[in-house]
């Protein structure tokens, strides 16, 4: 595990993380840092722990208390104790092989050391980090998954409804044959009646169109005749001023004659433009009929198709006339398989009724079992919330014994403070009695020496006096 394919994070890094990501409200704000690293304790750390499986692997905290039910134990209030800590060992131990860490003991879990602690927080880390970002390219491709689904399932009910309008499109109901058949046959004679207009009409106006031109191509002819005629009268009318001296009156008779002449050549020429426009306007007017008779001959080719298309539905009704024949003999031969089928499956019935009721007698002894099992059940949890709630009373008076302990061990430490201030200060007055005790003795000594002095200097004189006497 030396060669690890985790980064390994400073201890500031890994209490940051902890404080925004994992713990929350008063564990993120009393979170220290000597905790973790140094000497750790072990309640934050298996809190830490436990948060991190709650957060990973779904685990509850009830979980940590449970004990197994496939175990039978004489008394499972002993070992409800050492449960919290053989639970989290067992899901640490499941969740750490995934993290890129093999070597999870549990000393690690009841005395812990820093740099394994580091090393197991730092690839939980990384696990919950990557954890984290493959979750949510996840859940973009299953929302992406999720909307092609959905735009799939639209597509497909339009197709159905599509293929389903098609269908009823197709088909021809049996009730609206007879009315199809009477359609097709007015179709047919209103074709050939529409025809035969259109030929009709398209002789007649041919005919009209052939006299018109025949008719214009006359009057043309007869306007050029009079045109020229025009111009020869005019020439010989030049001539003859030339060598004619006419009186006025003849003249004035020649030129009201000649006017009258223009004048009936005027009319004639306007009547000739107007029948010339008229015949006009008429072989303009020939393109809109053409135009209506090529939409009526689309309409004839419209219901010429749909004429095929009656004729091909009636083809597959014959077909499907012959097809029902056929199914009615099978039919016959079906009901006499049925009839004997029948009687099989009522012998079958008979059998399966027989099997129901053992089978319900089973259920009924497997759901008296469940409830005796679920009773049971109901009782260890019963058992086991009384215990856990025991078990959180001791734990309770246990902190509360330690915050005694801690101000006890306060109160000592300044006891033993004051203890020592007041030891200085005896020795101090110890040593200044001594001193005054030693001069005492000395003074003492001193006057016994002088006392002893004097008395035997006394001694000596009763003596030299008892001698002379």
């Amino acid at each position: 595990m030396e060669t690890m394919t985790f980064p390994r994070y400073s201890p500031d890094d890994i209490i940051t993380y902890l404080r925004s990501h994992i713990l929350e409200g008063s564990e993120a704000r009393n979170l220290v840092k000597g905790d973790l690293f140094g000497n750790p304790r072990l309640d934050i750390l298996h809190l830490i722990y436990l948060r991190i499986l709650q957060k990973v692997c779904g685990i509850r905290l009830e979980h940590a208390y449970m004990m197994p039910l496939n175990v039978d134990i004489m008394y499972p209030q002993i070992y409800e104790g050492f449960l919290p800590v053989c639970n989290l060992y067992i899901h640490m131990e499941r969740l750490l092989p995934m993290c890129r860490i093999s070597d999870f003991q549990i000393a690690d879990v009841l005395n812990p050391k820093t740099k394994r602690t580091v090393r197991f927080l730092s690839g939980i880390l990384n696990f919950v980090n990557f954890r984290e970002f493959r979750r949510e390219v996840y859940l973009e491709l299953q929302l992406s998954y999720k909307l092609a689904m959905e735009k799939n399932q639209h597509l497909e009910a339009v197709n159905r409804e599509a293929a389903q309008k098609l269908e009823k499109l197709n088909t021809v109901p049996v009730e609206h044959e007879a009315e199809i058949k009477q359609l097709t046959e007015s179709i047919r004679e209103l074709e050939q009646l529409l025809r035969q207009d259109y030929r009709r009409k398209q002789t007649a106006l041919q005919e009209v169109t052939s006299q018109k031109k025949t008719d214009i191509a006359e009057r043309t002819q007869k306007l050029n005749e009079c045109k020229v005629s025009m111009a020869t009268l005019k020439e010989e009318q030049e001539q003859l001023k030339s060598k004619i001296v006419e009186s006025p009156e003849e003249r004035k008779t020649y030129n009201e004659q000649m006017k009258e002449t223009i004048k009936k050549l005027k009319r004639s020429k306007q009547e000739v433009t107007g029948k010339y426009e008229r015949y006009r306007d008429v072989v303009e007017l020939l393109p809109s009929c053409q135009v209506e008779l090529q939409l009526y001959q689309k309409k004839m080719e419209i219901q010429g198709e749909n004429v095929e298309r009656l004729a091909s539905v009636s083809s597959e009704a014959r077909n499907l006339e012959d097809q029902l024949e056929s199914a009615q003999v099978e039919l016959k031969k079906a009901n006499t398989d049925e009839m004997s089928l029948k009687r099989a499956v009522t012998a079958k019935h008979e059998k399966l009724a027989t099997a129901e009721m053992q089978l319900k007698k089973m259920r009924e002894d497997i759901e008296q079992h469940k409830c005796t099992v679920l009773e049971h059940f109901n009782k260890v949890q019963e058992k086991r919330g009384a215990v856990y709630d025991k078990v959180m009373a001791i734990r309770k008076e246990i902190k509360q014994k330690k915050d005694k302990i801690e101000q006890l061990k306060d109160d000592a430490e300044e006891k033993s403070t004051k203890a020592k201030e007041i030891h200085l200060i005896l020795k101090a007055v110890l040593d200044k009695c001594h001193e005054s005790l030693l001069k005492a003795v000395k003074t003492s000594a001193a006057s016994r020496a002088e006392k002893i002095d004097e008395i035997r200097e006394g001694l000596f004189s009763i003596q030299s006096s008892g001698s002379s006497s």
